[in-house]
């Protein structure tokens, strides 16, 4: 009786460490959503070559960051690991590893985004690390959202050796006509605690459709070459929230050019124009009150002389609620938390919804 209960603990020890071994994948082969164009040096970089030479350096780098990029595929493993490297192994004192180089998972419940896990980095740029394990083994479809402030160079998706890593079977979130976001340190993901808290992650989640993150921490200024590179995406609406980062200058100088250049491509898309936000730090920082609201009034002037000169299908939103009139949005008094996204997207989703092209 004894040999027979060990050969069966060494049956099931054995049936436990097959079942633990993960094969890694390479994923070149799996969709890659959220990018404008696919003209670019490496797979996770998110402006064309062509502009190497030509955009300011700091432009040109933050352009490496993979914020708003994910790959879709459907799996029936046990385990989802991951292994990824980044390109600058970035710190920053107001926002979470994971949220800067960290990875996002999320799996198709029905036709909901629900999260699963956060690949969490480690202390080099190379990193490795379960997600999630002991599932059911039956096949369901995920969504692997990629960092938001560093740029993922290599990335393997680990699963069970005897489980299959395949093409997502389902068109969700749907690529037709994605929505382009241009925009800020805010757009670009700051500071989110994770890469799925982006605000443009939670309306692809909500919205079910793809979006495009050209955001471009400290550097929205309105730079012209972008606006081709927006132009350039078959799009259901382009949301152009720049504000916090160009100067009354910088739009007084470029915005209906920046402007033009997309609507001359695009004569029926909607364009969605946003206010600076109310930060909490400009309620007693009356410089900051000044040039938010000096820049508030120039982007509504120039908004109401388009409007004024015929062009059709453009809107604006106030941003006086968008991330609610408590002050506890914020990480430091400018830049979101993961509430102040949550309350963001609130407020898009419903015009996004509406107005966008289907």
């Amino acid at each position: 009786m004894k040999k027979i209960y060990y050969i069966l603990f060494l049956c099931l020890l054995q049936i436990s460490f097959v079942t633990a071994q993960i094969t890694y994948h390479k994923v070149g082969h799996l969709p890659l959503l959220g990018k404008a164009t696919h003209a670019t040096s490496s797979r996770y970089v998110r402006l064309p070559d062509s502009l190497e030479n030509i955009s300011r350096a700091p432009l040109w780098e933050l352009g490496k960051n993979s914020a708003g990029l994910n790959i879709r595929f459907s799996s029936n493993s046990t385990t989802i690991a991951a292994k990824w490297s980044v390109l600058l192994q970035r710190n920053m004192n107001h926002m979470t590893p994971t949220g800067i180089r960290g990875l996002d998972l999320y799996s198709l419940e029905g036709d909901k985004w629900v999260f699963v896990g956060s690949g969490r980095p480690g202390s080099t740029k190379t990193n490795c690390m379960t997600i999630v394990n002991n599932m059911e083994p039956k096949t369901r479809e995920y969504m692997l959202y990629l960092s938001l402030y560093d740029g993922v160079t290599d990335l393997e998706i680990g699963i069970d050796s005897t489980a299959t890593l395949n093409q997502p079977a389902v068109n969700l979130p749907r690529r037709e006509k994605p929505i382009v976001f241009y925009g800020t340190s805010i757009l670009q993901g700051g500071c989110a605690s994770r890469p799925g808290m982006a605000h443009t992650n939670i309306l692809s989640r909500w919205l079910n459709r793809e979006t495009i993150n050209l955001g471009f921490s400290g550097n929205a200024l309105l730079d012209l070459e972008i606006a081709p590179v927006i132009a350039g995406v078959d799009a259901g609406m382009f949301v152009l929230d720049f504000v916090p980062n160009a100067s009354v200058k910088h739009m007084n100088d470029r915005m209906i050019a920046f402007y033009k250049i997309i609507r001359a491509k695009h004569p029926k898309t909607p364009i969605l124009f946003v206010e600076d936000p109310r930060y909490p730090k400009a309620r007693l920082d009356l410089h900051m009150k000044k040039e938010v609201a000096d820049k508030n009034a120039t982007v509504g002037k120039l908004y109401k002389q388009l409007k004024k000169e015929g062009e059709k299908n453009i809107y604006f939103l106030s941003s006086k609620e968008i991330i609610g009139l408590d002050n506890e949005a914020t990480v430091d008094g400018i830049h979101f938390t993961d509430l102040g996204f949550m309350r963001y997207a609130k407020v898009l989703y419903p015009i996004l919804k509406k107005r966008s092209l289907k």
